[in-house]
């Protein structure tokens, strides 16, 4: 597996596997979500960006174009930087169809080696931006997301090598289907040697699938091959409001306004503030907000869930259930959490393209 954060990934990580033929579609499955974008591509590998950006351009010409950890593009007009940059807000409503969105798209395609490639791509919403209360689906919010993928992005050249043009990867087809609905077809459709499958098994148990991300956490019930509404939805609750907390605590106690979001950012990962050229431990502070968001998410669980006596198994996805593994264990007796949760809604959406969009494939 390859995880990016802010470093660029050199030509041989990034092309080797796959096809020389330019003209050759390339499938993948795309998690955009409000704190990181991870790609999930069919030779097994997968990608992820943070996903931030500003507008304007970078400011900065790189020495070595090894060191180049800001990236321009531009769309509609307007050059973005997409990187290294302490990037504007994701968290409002309109974001998934957004110009902020497909740059940082784009840049996620370009880390991954698919410059100049046509793709066929599914994506995701959150649940309660995909259907409304009565599971009627919000067909204009779900177009809006189609549609903004396919628009233009051209990356700029590299100031170090102002004369070399870069390609942008194209989307030729683009399907979105719900947030944590996807990590249920990760469960129930298995990679085989000879392309991909149903586990009859798993396909007819029912399940509950809990995604905590970085804006919302999603919740979906599947029995029978169905959504089950009353016990589905989304709550506008993520690790990025641990972030949000920690950088309210560290204001309130080092009287610091200046932080850029990288910087907070950083201090979170590690539970260390440098300031001033000194460390300062603020493992408390991240604890605490930690435990803040712990709490809430328990709540809600437990309204959603119930005590899950009814489920088969309780699957807990998305990066925040790495991030918060410890302090979320033993919430049910029948939980788990998979390898590498925070791509399973990207390598669901990859396994729905493969064998539901894939006209190859029987579909369910």
């Amino acid at each position: 597996m390859t995880e990016l954060t802010d470093e660029k990934p050199t030509q041989d990580d990034n092309t080797s596997r796959l096809s020389a033929d330019p003209m050759t579609v390339v499938q993948a499955g795309l998690d955009d979500g409000y704190a990181y974008t991870k790609v999930a591509l069919a030779d097994g590998r997968l990608f992820s960006v943070p996903s931030r950006a500003r507008i304007g351009a970078a400011g900065v010409t790189w020495i070595r174009e090894q060191e180049q950890r800001i990236f321009e593009y531009e769309t509609g007009g307007t050059v973005y930087s997409v990187g290294a940059v302490d990037g504007e807000a994701t968290q409002f409503d309109e974001y998934p169809g957004s110009a902020l969105n497909r740059v940082i798209v784009q840049h996620a395609f370009q880390q991954a080696g698919l410059s100049g490639r046509s793709i066929h791509l599914v994506t995701g919403l959150p649940v309660s931006a995909y259907y409304r209360h009565d599971g009627q689906r919000r067909q204009q919010e779900i177009d809006r997301k189609c549609e903004s993928l396919k628009l233009s992005v051209e990356p700029k050249p590299n100031s170090a090598k102002p004369g070399k043009s870069i390609l942008s990867a194209s989307v030729a087809f683009h399907e979105v289907i719900p947030e944590a609905l996807a990590a249920w077809y990760d469960h129930v459709i298995v990679t085989q040697a000879d392309g991909v499958t149903l586990d009859g098994d798993r396909l007819s148990a029912p399940i509950a699938i809990v995604d905590i991300g970085g804006r919302t956490t999603d919740f979906v019930v599947v029995q029978d091959q169905g959504i089950v509404h009353g016990s589905s939805g989304s709550l506008n609750r993520g690790m990025l409001n641990v972030k949000s907390r920690v950088a309210d605590l560290i204001q309130q106690t080092f009287d610091v306004s200046e932080l850029g979001e990288q910087s907070i950012a950083r201090a979170v990962d590690s539970s260390r503030l440098r300031l001033h050229g000194k460390d300062h431990d603020i493992s408390a502070m991240v604890a605490a907000a930690k435990r803040e968001l712990v709490e809430l998410l328990y709540a809600e669980t437990r309204r959603k869930l119930g005590l899950g006596v009814e489920l088969d198994q309780v699957l807990f996805v998305g990066g925040g259930s790495a991030a918060l593994a410890t302090d979320i264990a033993n919430w049910f007796p029948n939980q788990t959490i998979p390898d590498h949760a925070a791509f399973a809604n990207a390598r669901g959406m990859l396994k729905y393209l493969q064998y539901v969009c894939d006209d190859t494939a029987g579909g369910f």
